[in-house]
């Protein structure tokens, strides 16, 4: 099943979305102006069961929402499970989890080896109303916009992403979005701190995992997709 027609001619990159909880919508858009400001052709695909995770994805990407739900809510279909086992067949293909995908990245439960290797405290931050917004420090690389387009919105099943304000950041800030965040509690023992706010690790990258504590698809800062869609791109060419 295919949210976006890939580009004729062009070598099309697939990249899985799982449907479970928080802004998937918003991923789904963030990634296709992603594409657009590299270039490449991108397919996104909805996993919502176990037998939605091909081997052949390039990428995975985890949204947030709530851990405990998410686990409950994909137990029948084995969404999760299988999401586990294609990141431990695939470890060099890349993975982008937010808020609770990082936090399933991390503890992604018993029987299973931590994707990343860092302690964190569901809504350590606090509850709902502790939510808020700050400017986070960033040191990325990942490719710059190739090419400028409007923002497109993603129409999947109907639905209409969520509008967002403001640009991209440039340099090395960004506009932080923290809904009952996830705190990293230490650094981490394997990997680099991508991110950090007031001196706190608040993005982790480890080989091909990449790991927020906040949403940066409810913003118009796109680097962490562009950097998604590159890696999978380069894992692609050389495979």
């Amino acid at each position: 099943m295919f949210l976006r027609a890939a580009r004729f001619g062009k070598v099309v990159l697939h990249i899985g979305l799982a449907m479970v909880q928080g802004a998937r919508h918003e991923h789904s858009e963030a990634l296709e102006v992603a594409a657009t400001q590299l270039g490449e052709a991108v397919t996104v695909h909805p996993l919502r069961t176990a037998a939605d995770v091909e081997a052949d994805l390039d990428a995975l990407v985890l949204p947030g929402g709530e851990s405990t739900t998410m686990r409950l809510a994909t137990a029948s279909g084995g969404l999760l499970e299988a999401i586990f086992a294609w990141m431990e067949a695939h470890p060099d293909r890349p993975v982008l989890g937010t808020c609770a995908g990082a936090i399933l990245m991390a503890m992604p439960g018993e029987g299973r080896t931590a994707f990343l290797e860092i302690d964190v405290e569901r809504n350590g931050w606090g509850r709902q109303r502790r939510s808020f917004e700050a400017d986070v420090a960033v040191s990325l690389e990942c490719p710059s916009p190739t090419e400028t387009k409007k923002p497109v919105r993603s129409t999947l099943e109907g639905h209409t992403a969520l509008p967002v304000g403001g640009k991209e950041a440039t340099g090395e800030t960004m506009h932080g979005v923290f809904i009952r965040a996830p705190r990293f509690t230490d650094e981490p023992r394997r990997g680099k701190v991508i991110a950090r706010l007031d001196g706190e690790p608040v993005g982790i990258l480890d080989g091909a995992r990449l790991a927020l504590t906040c949403h940066p698809e409810l913003t118009h800062d796109r680097r962490f997709h562009r950097w998604l869609l590159s890696e999978a791109a380069s894992h692609k060419a050389g495979r």
